[in-house]
């Protein structure tokens, strides 16, 4: 293996900070590999921030008969579940009966095979729901009688990706966000990377090349001249956000005459997150955003459900992203696999190319353990998985899990706001101590810069998570721009000079 120390060399190359680019880079470095991670933007600021944000196996996937992707993802809720449970946590989800729609039977069955097929130990199983018995009906309206609930996992996304390139970065990674991917060829047995960045241009040498691009995967193949065997079909998702609309914190998985489903869940509190859309997409995804069309579709699928109707009016937030899947032929992107294909460009005496096809947010852990199996023989390197027992930063909670590290964390820092405690304990884990350091109150975190926001953590966020603008801060690292202002936010931009 190269030195690591050598700046300009490396093992491999990861083009593409999303969660699938940081999984294999976060594997790779602890693998032993010289690793160097490289993201145009910021950290998960295209589709990995923009998801529906679940860790779960897809209960629709199995009438696409995607058997071995629900088994896969199932399984992979346990093991994130184990590894983050700051960021990761147990959700609850009502299927309500919809006359003309799936019948009963048919949904009973694909939840039993749910509840078993992926090896479930931590979740509670599937159970039936009837009006006047089971308050999680009453929300809905009145026609609605029966259901389901069954248990799946609601994740952050974007600190998801973030605390990944923590762990790549803490094994030995370099991880350069704001560095873009111009070129690269061949040189015999290492490729040469012409790399842009603020700083300037320079060009660096790799063993092997990682195109985890998402949906600018061909952009890369067309600037590498790598041999392309696989083909990207980008289908757009978006969502809403509004006030909250119900009480309870199960969310909804709602049937549509289209064949789709929607869901409504539980949002930073005291919002209601809605989505999402299945649109074919052909164009450049940078600045995307819901149109009208889809904010209707998305306001007219939960308002069939709800005694009062959610309109565009409501709205506090949207968003959008486009899934890069594999063409796989289907014509319909609702029905399009969201499995992971790689596409292995290693000819004899040449430096390999691994480009990444698809995937899910579920599915990145294996993914990358999955990429290394198929890169690593090529260099003549072998090296022991060890993702999957391994806790991510901040994810190493005591046995009692959340609950008792969150309770324990309000004891010990009693001086601070309990809503101050909970949030930075949600969204760092046991790593929210080296932003509280050894302040016993809010004056030792300095100015507070914008509600329940200080200097100490924003100085986290720029040292340790290579936040540069506020939208990097109030956007993906947190979601505090849904409840600041223009002003409020301002002063977060001008505290970080972007």
């Amino acid at each position: 293996m190269m030195n690591s120390a050598d700046s300009s060399s490396y093992d491999l190359i990861v083009v593409g900070g999303g969660i699938n680019g940081v999984g294999i880079a976060r594997d790779a470095a602890g693998r032993g590999l010289s690793v160097l991670l490289v993201e145009r933007g910021d950290l998960g600021n295209a589709t990995s921030s923009a998801s529906s944000k679940l860790i779960h196996g897809g209960l629709r996937y199995l009438e696409q008969y995607q058997f071995r992707l629900v088994r896969e993802s199932l399984a992979e809720r346990e093991v994130l579940l184990a590894a983050a449970g700051h960021l990761i946590w147990p959700l609850r989800f009502v299927l309500p009966l919809h006359r003309g729609l799936r019948p009963a039977w048919l949904l009973r069955l694909g939840l039993l095979l749910y509840d078993h097929i992926g090896g479930r130990k931590r979740l509670p199983p599937t159970r039936t729901l009837r009006r006047g018995r089971d308050p999680e009906l009453d929300p809905l309206r009145a026609e609605f009688r029966r259901g389901f609930e069954y248990s799946d996992c609601w994740a952050d996304d974007a600190r998801l990706v973030v605390v990944n390139a923590v762990d790549a970065h803490s094994r030995g990674a370099s991880v350069e966000v704001g560095t873009a991917f111009e070129s690269a060829r061949r040189e015999g047995r290492e490729w040469e990377v012409r790399l842009a960045a603020p700083g300037g241009a320079r060009t660096v040498r790799a063993r092997a090349l990682v195109n985890a691009a998402g949906p600018w995967v061909e952009r890369i193949l067309r600037g590498s001249g790598a041999a392309r065997r696989g083909a990207v079909r980008l289908v757009k998702g978006s969502h809403i956000v509004v006030p909250r609309i119900y009480p309870g914190e199960q969310a909804y998985t709602l049937q549509n005459r289209d064949g789709r489903v929607v869901f409504m869940i539980p949002y930073e509190g005291t919002f209601t997150l809605i989505g999402t859309t299945d649109v074919p997409f052909d164009g450049d995804p940078i600045g995307l955003a819901a149109d009208a069309a889809e904010i209707e579709y998305l306001c007219r699928s939960v308002s069939d459900y709800l005694p009062r109707p959610v309109s565009p009016g409501d709205l506090r937030w949207s968003y959008a992203g486009v899934r890069p899947l594999h063409d796989d032929g289907d014509q319909n992107a609702s029905t399009i696999t969201r499995d992971y294909v790689f596409d292995l460009d290693a000819p004899p005496a040449a430096a390999p190319m691994l480009s990444v096809f698809g995937g899910k947010l579920t599915t990145y852990r294996k993914l990358a353990e999955h990429a290394l199996a198929q890169l690593l023989p090529t260099l003549g390197v072998r090296a022991t998985p060890w993702t999957r027992t391994a806790a991510l930063p901040g994810g190493d909670l005591p046995p009692g899990g959340y609950e008792e590290f969150a309770r324990a964390m309000r004891g010990r820092h009693g001086g601070f706001p309990p809503t101050l405690i909970d949030r930075l304990c949600r969204a760092y884990g046991t790593t929210a101590e080296r932003i509280l350091g050894g302040a016993v109150d809010t004056r030792g975190l300095g100015e507070e810069i914008a509600p329940d926001l200080y200097e100490a953590e924003l100085q986290h966020l720029k040292d340790r998570e290579w936040a540069r603008s506020a939208e990097d801060v109030l956007w993906r690292r947190s979601k505090l721009g849904l409840r600041y202002d223009r002003a409020q936010a301002e002063r977060v931009r001008a505290w970080l000079g972007a």
